[in-house]
């Protein structure tokens, strides 16, 4: 398989504008939120077309996959109800529109597959344009795409499903609809706008990054960017989850299994390490999966099964915590390297890969390179954990050391700020390539990781590094950080 490298897009750098939240969907809970055109429920709708021009609307948005997409299966933007259909999504792990009404259906060839990526999706349409092609075009990260599986512009001047009477958007809210992270909805009435009105690429990485968009929304268009999570959902008001943000009063207040918990701090512009589902569904999809917004490792029958974070760090000092279900026989929380998700059978616990640190939950013992240690050498103080415990793991790389917490208390009386010395330490292996991700294993049942961006994991204290990023129970040591690109760029 194709592993993630430091090289790849993650979509995150200084930016000058900062997007701080995203809208987690998991296809597992049908999780959406609605603009429903059934105005009974009292749900802002498509009342009227008269404002509209129904030929023209631009859609942007990003979105972060967390889980491959079999035959059928999509991230969406939005289903579109009332007979017809406009929908932009991934499909197939491919980038797809279509409207019914108007005829159009466009579905690249290029396939999007990196879960530690940002990706930036435009659909920009204007049927009244003479060249079929530029009817339609879809841009991925700044780049129009040219090459389709399925090209089909539709008819000169036909009006889009889009803005049609009594028509409901919805984001999610699907079965068949798999797992993600969605930021920064623009929807726009009237105009066909160009990839280059809401992002730029960096003139020193060449990335793709976003920018606050300067356009015109006309009457029924929207943006979304979920700010106003802790307020109470109100059509009137024009506040809630679902608060437009365009200078309209056009908000989502139907919500379909979804709620402010489902906000993230994992963005476009702060990218946060999630689990590798690449890892999970190539390499051994027999033993675990992984849902909940690439946070959550299900382990599906007996077995191992190590799971690897997408972002690897090789200096600085970071910090993560994990939760295991009621229903764990047991587990192993800790790091393994790059060395070893390439090398060996990942039917294994962290510890026991080449190059690799694992905790066991059952009595306290720790793994390190493969080698197991119940007491005398670095386990003698590292007490059992069960699911009602809230495991931290603070990852020194400059000094080759780990520290691991039980409830906020360290094993082996450790000191994650006692720097070389490394007080209570179990050492990291100075023999792989030095990369690190954090790695956790459930044999049976499954683990909540928590590395900042977003848990399932109930959090009491929001404590956050001295950065103020990450979400988490326990306060990370002095000088230890989440794992997401704002901190890399500053530590790692």
């Amino acid at each position: 398989m194709a592993f993630l490298t430091q090289a790849a897009n993650r979509g995150s750098i200084s930016t000058g504008y900062d997007i701080e939240y995203s809208n987690k969907f998991e296809s597992d809970n049908t999780e959406g939120i609605l603009r429903n055109y059934d105005a009974s429920t009292g749900a802002n709708c498509i009342a009227n077309n008269s404002t509209t021009n129904a030929k023209k609307f631009t859609v942007s948005y990003w979105v972060k996959l967390t889980e491959l997409l079999a035959s059928g299966q999509n991230i969406p933007w939005l289903g579109i109800a009332g007979g017809y259909a406009t929908v932009v999504k991934f499909q197939d792990e491919q980038f797809a529109v279509y409207d019914d009404n108007a005829g159009w259906s466009l579905k690249t060839n290029a396939k999007f597959r990196d879960t530690a990526a940002w990706y930036h999706l435009v659909c920009a349409v204007d049927t009244t344009q003479s060249t079929a092609a530029n009817r339609v075009k879809l841009y991925v990260n700044g780049v129009v795409q040219t090459s389709f599986a399925t090209e089909n512009y539709g008819t000169q001047n036909a009006d889009n499903q889009l803005w049609r009477t009594n028509t409901g958007h919805a984001v999610g809210a699907a079965s068949y609809f798999k797992g993600g992270y969605i930021a920064e909805l623009h929807v726009i009435d009237g105009t066909q706008y160009a990839a280059s009105d809401f992002g730029e690429f960096d003139e020193d990485s060449g990335i793709w990054k976003p920018k606050e968009a300067d356009v015109t929304y006309g009457g029924q268009g929207y943006y979304l960017n979920w700010s106003d999570y802790a307020s109470a959902n109100s059509n009137a008001n024009n506040t809630g989850i679902g608060k437009d943000f365009s200078g309209n009063t056009n908000p989502f207040v139907n919500l379909n299994n979804w709620s402010s918990a489902d906000i993230a701090t994992d963005t476009p512009t702060n990218n946060f390490s999630t689990l590798n589902t690449l890892m999970a569904e190539e390499l051994i999809p027999v033993y675990y999966t992984v849902t909940e917004g690439g946070t959550n490792q299900v382990s599906s029958k007996a077995g191992y099964g190590c799971s690897a974070g997408t972002i690897g760090v090789s200096k600085g000092k970071w910090y993560y915590e994990v939760k295991f279900s009621s229903n764990f026989s047991y587990g192993q929380i800790g790091v393994i390297d790059t060395a070893s998700m390439a090398s060996v059978d990942m039917n294994l616990s962290p510890g026991q890969t080449p190059y690799g640190v694992g905790w066991f939950s059952g009595n306290g013992g720790v793994n390190v390179d493969g080698s197991y240690d119940s007491g005398a050498a670095f386990g003698q103080n590292f007490p059992s954990y069960d699911h009602n415990d809230i495991i931290g793991c603070a990852i020194d790389v400059d000094n080759n050391k780990l520290y691991f917490h039980k409830n906020g208390t360290y094993g082996n009386s450790g000191n994650p700020t006692s720097g070389a010395t490394g007080t209570g330490a179990v050492p990291l292996s100075t023999a792989g390539d030095g990369t690190w991700h954090v790695s956790t294993n459930a044999y049976y049942g499954y683990a909540q990781t928590n590395q900042g961006g977003y848990t399932s994991m109930s959090i009491s204290s929001a404590a956050s590094d001295a950065n103020g990023y990450g979400t988490f129970e326990y306060a990370p040591p002095s000088g230890y950080y989440a794992i997401c690109t704002k901190n890399l760029a500053e530590y790692g």
